[in-house]
């Protein structure tokens, strides 16, 4: 769309897990032969993020949620499909022309702890972006900016000579997002940001993030596994499967009527105040690898509604008249 902020089209990203040459020759019709083991972890997905909003990606764990964060981001090349920021295509730019997007792209990651360098100060870890992005400011001038972003994710901007150790899970957290912020990004990819803190704590950090987000009119790229969080957060949701998107819809939409089957059963699994045990969807079978991933749709495997076109042919996003997205044969073909 030409008013989005973020485009991404047909993104895939694999990994080749196959180790030496020793570990790839396999024996097989009379003749040895070279094999090549991949982890398809992120397989052809589409969509885009409007400026402002907030875009929440959701799954079970390790069906590619963080690392198509990571891939947009330019942590991983993508092995096929472009990313386009206002529509410029950045996936395929060398590293120095690259750097005018570095700054407007953001992200803060699952572990505030493990993201922080433990010898480096506060001062040190958010005055090196704003140097390295703004080397003209003068030394007062990246000391007020410092100031002021530690003041806005609520943190006391006395901390600055401290390390890392010497703060609690969330106000690391607090220090992670304001390194984001401290070169004024239009778009932060945030993988989950509060699955590691306490739930007192968590609170505090998505207030604050939705705060910035209206004062800064930020955008955001949310990878997340919690629902209620997702719910209250979100603009639209992108259900993904075993590294493929399933459903796409604005998030009332798909919290009040979930249409693909894999959506129905994450919503159902929900803690539900005073719900029986009938509304639980309970899946058969186990979770395919993305080593060996299933022909046709990967998840009929696991959908009672599946047909021997599940099987056969792999389904892709459709939209409904609703405006929804949905990659299901049975939705498509009226038998969902």
């Amino acid at each position: 769309m030409s008013e989005s902020l973020l485009s991404v089209r047909n993104l895939t990203r694999h990994f080749d897990i196959s180790g030496g040459l020793l570990d790839q020759i396999r024996f097989s019709g009379g003749r040895f032969h070279r094999q090549k083991t991949l982890v398809r972890a992120v397989n052809n997905i589409s969509f885009d993020i409007l400026p402002g909003e907030t875009f929440s990606v959701v799954g079970e764990s390790g069906c590619g949620k963080s690392t198509l964060g990571r891939t947009i981001m330019g942590l991983y090349a993508p092995n096929a499909g472009e990313i386009h920021y206002r529509g410029d295509r950045i996936d395929n730019l060398d590293p120095r022309s690259l750097l005018p997007y570095r700054r407007k792209m953001q992200m803060v990651f699952q572990d505030p702890y493990a993201s922080l360098n433990p010898r480096k100060t506060i001062r040190q870890t958010l005055e090196a972006p704003l140097r390295y992005h703004n080397p003209k400011l003068s030394n007062g001038e990246v000391q007020d900016r410092i100031e002021e972003v530690m003041l806005q994710v609520g943190s006391d901007p006395q901390w600055i000579s401290r390390l890392p150790h010497e703060f609690s899970g969330g106000q690391r957290q607090r220090i992670s997002i304001a390194r984001a912020l401290i070169v004024d990004p239009e778009f932060i990819v945030a993988d989950e940001p509060i699955s590691a803190l306490d739930v007192s704590i968590q609170a505090q950090i998505l207030n604050l993030m939705m705060d910035l987000q209206q004062q800064r009119g930020l955008a955001y790229l949310f990878v997340a596994h919690d629902l209620s969080v997702v719910e209250h957060i979100s603009d639209r949701v992108g259900v993904m499967y075993l590294g493929t998107m399933c459903e796409l819809a604005e998030t009332a939409a798909l919290f009040e009527n979930p249409r693909h089957p894999y959506t129905r059963a994450l919503m159902s699994a929900i803690p539900r105040l005073g719900g029986g045990p009938g509304g639980h969807v309970r899946l058969r079978g186990e979770v395919p690898t993305p080593i060996n991933l299933p022909s046709g749709c990967v998840f009929h495997g696991r959908c009672p509604h599946a047909n021997d076109r599940c099987r056969v042919e792999i389904p892709g996003l459709r939209r409904l008249d609703d405006g929804r997205q949905v990659a299901c044969h049975g939705v498509e073909e009226g038998r969902i």
